[in-house]
């Protein structure tokens, strides 16, 4: 599990971490390491290498006064669009970005979500290396982007769904056979809840968020009561209890992963505890490969 660095807010510029490393070093640093040619500026005659701090200024649309003082240390802390902007400007990767934020504000990025596409193939197949452990990859809204074959036999048949409707909380909270499996449904939601709340003040993504969270309020009174309560949760790992409909009682623990690099993704992971529990996960999850390889097989030989 990756452990990110959390900060205490300051209203300095001058937050360092473990090894040293300040904000405007890190400025600099990224700053001197880009080239100008590249970037279509004029070359010259340069003292310094990479960008000037003028450069980067104007291309982040910010004083240039301003942002010499920043790489000084001097002054206020700054905004997190403005961090947001300097990022843009420098070309920094997601990594570099979040770690930028923990330096400027000492907390992580809002981050750049991207689409199911965006999930890598090594990443998926991770996910499909695990035949009788249920895993996904869910974004900082908890938009389910990535599955296995267990997860769709044993959680839900993601890929039945619409993609607006892979949602953890909208499934927990407004379909009734998602409902219907989980062994104290209350407590469940609560813990879902509060760790959703988490998740998206962790990232700073609470304004993004808010369609979703409104939806869920008008839709859902249960949600409605949950969310009211304020409550927050670590993901990290517990015990899950699963009513399936074939399988009867399934008791699996569950762990919760950070993709490095992609600080936009986490990784949830279901071991099933009991070894005859595996071995019916297994079981399942190839009936319904044989299923599958039945059916196209049959729709192929209709289209011909």
């Amino acid at each position: 599990m990756t452990n990110r660095l959390s900060l205490p807010h300051t209203e300095r510029t001058t937050v360092t971490v473990a090894n040293g490393a300040s904000l405007g070093a890190y400025l600099r640093d990224r700053r001197e390491r880009l080239d100008p040619a590249s970037l279509g500026l004029a070359v010259g005659r340069r003292r310094t290498p990479g960008l000037r701090r003028e450069e980067v200024a104007q291309r982040a649309g910010l004083s240039a006064t301003w942002y010499t003082w920043l790489e000084q240390e001097r002054g206020g802390a700054p905004s997190a669009a403005a961090l947001d902007r300097l990022a843009r400007a420098l070309l920094l990767t997601e990594a570099e970005r979040e770690h930028l934020f923990l330096l400027g504000l000492g907390r992580s990025a809002e981050v750049h979500e991207r689409p199911a596409e965006g999930v890598s193939p090594r990443l998926q197949r991770v996910v499909d290396a695990l035949p009788a452990s249920p895993a996904l990859v869910k974004t900082a809204a908890w938009d389910v982007v990535a599955w296995n074959r267990a997860a769709a036999a044993i959680l839900t048949d993601y890929g039945a769904l619409p993609p607006k409707e892979r949602n953890v909380l909208r499934m927990m909270f407004l379909d009734p056979v998602v409902r219907s499996r989980q062994v104290g449904w209350e407590e469940v939601a609560r813990f879902v809840v509060a760790v959703f709340r988490a998740d998206v003040a962790r990232v700073g993504a609470t304004a993004r968020v808010q369609p979703l969270v409104d939806e869920l309020c008008a839709r859902s009174p249960d949600f409605a009561r949950i969310w009211g309560e304020h409550d927050v949760r670590g993901h990290g790992d517990g015990l899950k209890l699963l009513s399936h409909p074939r399988l009867g009682l399934l008791e699996m623990e569950f762990s919760a992963f950070a993709v490095d690099g992609r600080p936009d993704l986490g990784l949830v992971v279901y071991n099933p505890v009991r070894p005859e529990d595996e071995e019916r996960i297994r079981a399942l999850v190839a009936e319904q490969k044989v299923a599958l390889r039945f059916e196209a097989g049959r729709a192929e030989t209709v289209s011909t």
